[in-house]
């Protein structure tokens, strides 16, 4: 593929990243507070106890072990199938996933508080959870979600011969996606800032793989 066509792609991401940056701006200036404890407060108000359960396996879509195991799966694909330089593409996962704990490091933004939160989703990161400090922004299931499955749905859409295939992986990863926001925000251990802030720096990466997977090939003699 030509370099043309990813222009558009290479405007997005640094539009994103510049929302980004500027969310983080707004953030550590307090401008979401209000709203963030507004959303908060009425998703604790939904909360019912015999949903607990399908909304933890809900926040599994989005853990750090089964986005591994994915994203792990579709390299060793990638491999397999004589795709070996794409593979790379996993470094977009780990980059984020970097990214992610330096902004939980170094920006102060508390989780939502204990008497609001609800049990989340069983997870090894409890383990380090001491290492964020408690702050919350972005939301890691959220960045996982749009990186793991935006990939694995753009590389079925560009391999698979169906088109019912294509349809529904692109609806799967949306569904998914959708799905994991959701549940961040109704079990009230992500603010929606980090959530916001989780799918926009996931969609940066997302697309820097989709890049890279397009890239401009030298043609093979």
């Amino acid at each position: 593929m030509p370099l043309t066509p990813l222009v558009p792609r290479l405007i997005a991401i640094a539009i994103l990243a510049v929302l980004f940056v500027g969310m983080t701006a707004a953030l550590a200036a307090g401008t979401f507070t209000g709203l963030d404890e507004q959303v908060a407060q009425a998703m604790h108000s939904l909360w019912q106890a015999p949903l607990h359960p399908l909304f933890q396996g809900i926040a599994e879509l989005g853990g750090i072990e089964l986005t591994s195991v994915v994203m792990v799966g579709l390299t060793i694909y990638l491999l397999r199938s004589g795709f070996g330089s794409d593979a790379w593409v996993v470094l977009a996962f780990l980059a984020a996933q970097a990214l992610e704990v330096l902004y939980k490091h170094f920006l102060h933004h508390p989780a939502p508080p204990h008497p609001l939160s609800q049990g989340d989703g069983p997870s090894f990161s409890f383990l380090v959870a001491g290492s964020g400090a408690g702050n919350s922004f972005p939301s890691g299931h959220m960045l996982r979600a749009v990186i793991v499955f935006g990939l694995l749905a753009f590389v079925v859409r560009r391999l698979a011969t169906s088109g019912l295939v294509r349809a529904i992986a692109l609806a799967g990863a949306i569904v998914i996606v959708s799905l994991v926001a959701f549940d961040r925000v109704y079990l009230d251990v992500h603010w929606e800032s980090d959530v916001i802030g989780g799918l926009l720096l996931g969609a940066i990466w997302l697309l820097a793989g989709t890049v890279w997977l397009d890239r401009p090939r030298s043609p093979r003699r």
